[in-house]
Parts: C-alpha cells; sequence; structure tokens
C-alpha cells in the first residue's frame, strides 16, 4: 500500500475493493434497486452503476428513514457494497446495517471519511480501527 487515511469508523469491519464515489447525493429508498444493486434514480448522474461489491464513496444521502431496509434487503441478497463510506453521516443506513448484524445477516464496516480522502476507482483495504490503506 502506496499511503492511508484515517476515518471514522461507525459499523467496525474489514473490507478489500474499488470505490465507487458517486457523484451526487443518492436515496436508497427508489434510488438504488434492491432487486439488482443498480443506482435508479432518475436523475442521478451515475444512474445505471451497480453499487454490489463497492466500496461506496458516498457525498451525502437523501432523506428517507426506508434507504435502511433497502440497505438491509441487499445484504440480506448478499449483493449490496463491500463498506460505505460517508462524507456525512447518516444514521439511517447505519441502522440497516445493524440490523442486518442482528438478524444474523452479513454487515459491512460504515465509516465517515473526508470529500477528498479517496478517488473513484481506487483499491483500498479497510481495517477494523478505520485505517484505509490504498
Amino acid at each position: 500500500m502506496a499511503g492511508s487515511v484515517k476515518a471514522r469508523v461507525l459499523v467496525a469491519g474489514r473490507a478489500q475493493g474499488v470505490v465507487l464515489r458517486l457523484d451526487a447525493a443518492v436515496s436508497f429508498w427508489g434510488g438504488v434497486s434492491p432487486q439488482t444493486a443498480e443506482i435508479i434514480q432518475h436523475d442521478h448522474p451515475n444512474r445505471g452503476i451497480c453499487i454490489s461489491q463497492r466500496i461506496l464513496l458516498l457525498p451525502a444521502m437523501i432523506g428517507s428513514s426506508s434507504s435502511s431496509a433497502v440497505l438491509l434487503e441487499l445484504l440480506y441478497k448478499k449483493i449490496g457494497p463491500k463498506a460505505i463510506l460517508m462524507t456525512e453521516i447518516d444514521a439511517i443506513l447505519v441502522l440497516g446495517d445493524l440490523v442486518a448484524g442482528e438478524m444474523g445477516y452479513p454487515t459491512i464496516p460504515i465509516l465517515q471519511v473526508a470529500a477528498d480522502a479517496l478517488q473513484n476507482g481506487q483499491a483500498v483495504t479497510i481495517e477494523e480501527n478505520g485505517t484505509i490503506g490504498f
């Protein structure tokens, strides 16, 4: 690894993968398909891109408490992202991940990072302590 950044851990875990940095805020409820994990929000610049098995970097979220249910369904189906990195904390997505764990489904790391911390397409490794190596 050439470098690393330290992130704030919201849900601990380890993951490896490629960063998918979204260009705009998204709502998981109505904006991400729970069947395919594709961004389906009609006006989203990343529409049609699949978030499955990616390290998802979110610039912000667009409300709806139902977003936690969509994340829960993605995790249940094992088509969710490998991790979620947020520039702004969204407790609703964190809740979906925590509920997945309580139900015995796979969970993913969720961390808060600086907006300019990582680039789209960057291969990263996330450690439980919040260190993100690249």
